[in-house]
């Protein structure tokens, strides 16, 4: 008795669990809503981060603008400073024309009279072998300039040009020298600026031109976002909305499209949640009343133990009585035990993981029929077969009489008196019908839930515990079968799995 008493609590533990286990599952279809109505929130970040659109616009344009303005520059510069030396040159033939028609003296008085009739520009006399005889700026005579570009071009074609700076007055200057015989080089230099002088004395218009471009670059991104960001917010409003979402741009379809697939995911997994909070609900209310069946089907043989248990201890009953309190001993343990077995075995389906095998079926069928003859003979109730001989499937023995005997037990209980069930069983194909007390149709979609059975009243005068065509149904669905049912109330029922 002790044994049976401890045995039971397994099977509470279990109850437990199964209810926790359904709590859990409506918590997780709550928070799936929760990461449903985050996901939504898309519309939210296209609305407050028009701002930073609008500094990045900003930035960009004006980076690009910029950079742009500033390589023009340079390049305007570069073909600036070219144009000068063009120029240049061109001046420089017509100051030595000058020299040529005036007359001047090779000394350093003649040196600086043509400096001073050419507007400051630098004269030097030179002989033939590029020694400095008179300069205008300078008092450098005897110095040798025959490595000076332009006094070898000179020397070599007759006149030569070069810019450079100067080593002696440390200014930019473009350089023209021409011989005059073998004895005499003429070379004038006038100042020019540098490429990069150039360029920086160009920085302070670079500037203004730098504000302007500000100002228009501002003016760019508040266009910008209005006409790139205004019909993205209006596709974000009409998915959050829940309508089919429209681009008035080609550019804004493949968004559209995305809008919409994630608007029918997100209905779908709505859908699938309100499914999954529905089962969830349904097996509260199943475990709900398992509790309340097993719960009294646990008292209810405990209580008479117990009782019965204190009378023999008291010594004051009869042989025949207590014949007859060893006996209820006997059946309310037997039964609390098969209680406890069906619980355990209901867990242990999904556990297993045993290897199938052939299984003869005829065989099964007609050994089972045998051994629930006396039950069905208790009731009057006629068992007619139809059986195919050979009938063999893929499975495990256990299994297959599981089902078979679940279906045929209970269609022998809750058969009227003096009814008939009718077995058919061919290759595939199993039925079980009888003429008993039928099912309602409200309780057509629960009749394969756990722990619900037809007869309300704590496992019922039939003595079922509500989890019989439960294991039939989580075998069949776990061999890949398929098991229905149809029903009329106070007609008759007839369950069919095809194999």
């Amino acid at each position: 008795m002790i044994f049976s008493g401890s045995a039971a609590l397994p099977a509470i533990l279990r109850a437990n669990n199964y209810i926790i286990a359904g709590i859990h599952t409506a918590e997780v279809a709550s928070d799936k809503l929760c990461a449903l109505a985050q996901k939504r929130g898309f519309a939210c970040a296209v609305i407050f981060k028009e701002n930073f659109m609008k500094w990045r616009i900003l930035l960009l344009s004006l980076g690009i603008t910029v950079v742009c303005i500033l390589v023009f520059t340079f390049a305007a510069t570069q073909v600036y400073y070219n144009s000068t030396i063009d120029d240049g040159k061109e001046y420089l033939r017509v100051y030595m024309n000058v020299y040529e028609d005036g007359g001047y003296s090779s000394d350093a008085d003649g040196a600086r009279s043509l400096s001073e009739r050419l507007n400051g520009a630098r004269v030097t006399f030179m002989d033939g072998r590029g020694n400095v005889i008179a300069d205008s700026d300078t008092d450098n005579s005897l110095t040798n300039h025959s490595d000076r570009k332009e006094v070898q071009d000179a020397i070599l074609d007759g006149e030569g040009f070069a810019v450079r700076g100067s080593s002696t007055l440390g200014k930019n200057m473009i350089y023209f020298c021409k011989s005059y015989g073998s004895e005499k080089l003429v070379r004038i230099a006038v100042n020019v600026y540098s490429d990069w002088n150039i360029f920086v004395r160009t920085l302070p218009t670079a500037a203004q031109y730098f504000a302007v471009d500000l100002a228009l670059c501002v003016l760019l991104a508040f266009v910008a976002t209005h006409f790139i960001l205004n019909p993205v917010k209006n596709l974000a409003a009409d998915a959050v909305s829940g309508g089919v979402v429209t681009g008035k741009y080609s550019e804004l379809e493949p968004i559209a499209r995305i809008l919409n697939e994630r608007n029918r995911n997100i209905k779908l997994q709505l859908s699938q949640i309100n499914a999954e909070k529905e089962l969830a609900e349904q097996a509260r209310k199943s475990k709900d009343e398992f509790i309340s069946n097993v719960t009294h089907e646990m008292n209810t043989p405990l209580t008479s133990i117990r009782g019965y248990a204190e009378l023999l201890g008291s010594g004051k009953m009869t042989e025949a009585q207590k014949a007859e309190a060893y006996k209820t001993i006997l059946n309310q343990s037997e039964r609390l035990t098969n209680l406890i077995a069906c619980i355990i075995n209901y867990g242990e389906i999904d556990s297993d993981e045993l290897p199938p095998y052939e299984v003869d079926f005829t065989a099964l069928a007609r050994e089972a029929i045998k051994a629930l003859k006396p039950e069905a003979d208790k009731k009057q109730v006629t068992v007619i077969e139809n059986i195919d001989d050979g009938v063999k499937i893929f499975s495990r023995h256990e299994r297959v009489s599981e089902v078979f005997g679940n279906l045929l037990r209970n269609a022998i209980r809750y058969n009227k008196q003096g009814g008939t069930v009718t077995v058919t069983l061919t290759q595939g194909r199993l039925a079980v019908e009888d003429t008993g007390i039928g099912i309602a149709e409200e309780n057509m979609g629960k009749v394969f839930s756990r722990f619900f059975t037809v007869d309300k009243s704590h496992g019922g005068k039939n003595g079922g515990f509500g989890l019989g065509l439960a294991v039939v149904k989580k075998i069949c669905k776990k061999s890949g079968w398929d098991i229905s049912v149809e029903s009329k109330l106070g007609e008759g029922s007839k369950f069919t799995v095809e194999f």
